[in-house]
C-alpha cells in the first residue's frame, strides 16, 4: 500500500498515479481501432482484454503479493456488481463506440464521465462538491471538447448506437470510479482492480463462448497490439487509476484522467506527424488548468482511506 500523506497535505501522489494511468490508456483507442480494421471484433477484444488482465494480474500479485488476493467471503457479492455492472461494461462500451464512430467523438463520449460522478455525489453523497469542482468538471469538459476536435464533427452523421453507447461508456466509467472508491476503504487498490477484472472475465467468458476469441488466428502484429492492451492498456493503468482513487476523491480522479484524450492528440502530433488547431491547444490548457485548480485544496486525503481500510469488520455497502 502506498505510503499515506500527512494531513492536510495536497495527495500528489495520487495525482501523479492518475497521470500516469491517463498516459498509459492514450494509446489504447488508437491500437484497438487498428485491430478492428484488421478484422477482429470489439467482443474479442474485450473477451482477450479482460482474460489475458486478470490472468497477468494473478501471476504479479501471486509471486509477489499473495496477501492480496484474500477477500472476505461477505465481499463476493460487491466484487461481482463492480467486475459486471463496472469494470465488464467499461470495457465493452468504450471499445464498441470506437468501432461504430470517430475516435474523437468516442473519446469525447466515454469523459463526460467527470460530469455523471458531480452529479452523483451532488444528490447522492452526504458531503457536497465544492465550487472549486464544478468548475474543474466544466473546465475538463469543454476542454477535451476542443482537444478532441469534436466541434468538427457533425454528430447527426454518426452511428446513432455508437452515440448511444457512447453515453453509455461514460456511465459505466463513472459508475466504476465511484463504486471501487468504496471498496478501496477496506481493500487494497490492486485487490480491487484483480477482482474487478477476474468477474468481468467471468462474465465475458458467458456471455460469450469461453475463450472463443482466442481459437482464432491472429498475426504477430494483431498479438502485439493486445498484448499491449492486455498490460499497458488495462493492468497497469487501472492498478495506478485505483491507487489514485485510493488518495483523492473519484470525482477529481475522473477529471485528471481527462489527461488521456490530451495525451492522445500530442502523441499523434509528435508520431504520426498529426498537426493540432490552434482550439485544440486551448483545450489542452483547459483541462491542464482544470487540474490544477483541483490540487489547491483536497477533498481527502490518503490518511482517511487508510483509517477506513482498518476497520475491516465494516461490510462494504452493495
Amino acid at each position: 500500500m502506498p505510503p499515506s500523506e500527512p494531513s492536510g497535505l495536497i495527495p500528489r501522489k495520487g495525482y501523479m498515479y492518475v497521470i500516469i494511468a491517463a498516459l498509459l490508456w492514450a494509446g489504447s483507442g488508437a491500437s484497438g481501432k487498428f485491430l478492428f480494421h484488421r478484422g477482429v471484433t470489439p467482443l474479442e477484444l474485450v473477451q482477450l482484454r479482460v482474460t489475458l488482465s486478470t490472468l497477468c494480474l494473478f501471476v504479479f500479485l501471486l509471486a509477489f503479493k499473495p496477501r492480496l488476493l484474500m477477500i472476505s467471503r461477505k465481499d463476493f457479492l460487491y466484487f461481482a456488481i463492480l467486475g459486471i455492472t463496472g469494470m465488464a461494461m467499461v470495457q465493452f462500451t468504450y471499445f464498441f463506440t470506437i468501432s461504430k464512430i470517430n475516435v474523437a467523438v468516442a473519446i469525447l463520449l466515454e469523459y463526460l464521465a467527470p460530469i455523471f460522478i458531480a452529479i452523483w455525489y451532488a444528490f447522492a453523497a452526504p458531503e457536497k462538491l465544492t465550487r472549486k469542482t464544478l468548475i474543474g468538471v466544466a473546465l475538463s469538459v469543454a476542454g477535451c471538447y476542443l482537444a478532441v476536435g469534436a466541434y468538427n464533427v457533425d454528430l447527426l452523421s454518426q452511428n446513432r448506437v455508437g452515440i448511444l453507447v457512447g453515453i453509455a461508456a461514460g456511465l459505466s466509467y463513472g459508475w466504476y470510479a465511484i463504486y471501487s472508491e468504496r471498496g478501496m476503504c477496506r481493500y487494497d487498490p490492486w485487490t480491487v482492480v484483480f477482482y474487478a477484472l477476474a468477474f468481468a472475465a467471468l462474465f465475458w467468458n458467458i456471455a460469450m463462448p469461453p475463450l472463443g476469441a482466442f481459437t482464432r488466428s491472429y498475426s504477430a502484429v494483431e498479438w502485439f497490439w493486445m498484448l499491449y492492451i492486455v498490460v499497458f492498456g488495462t493492468v497497469v493503468p487501472f492498478g495506478f487509476y485505483s491507487l489514485g482513487i485510493s488518495m483523492v476523491r473519484s470525482t477529481r480522479a475522473s477529471v485528471v484522467a481527462t489527461l488521456e484524450p490530451i495525451a492522445a492528440g500530442f502523441l499523434a502530433f509528435f508520431f504520426l506527424g498529426e498537426t493540432l488547431a490552434p482550439l485544440q491547444i486551448i483545450g489542452g490548457m483547459l483541462v491542464i488548468a482544470s487540474v490544477i485548480l483541483l490540487q489547491i485544496r483536497p477533498e481527502c486525503d490518503a490518511t482517511t482511506a487508510s483509517i477506513l481500510r482498518q476497520n475491516s469488520r465494516e461490510q462494504i455497502p452493495g
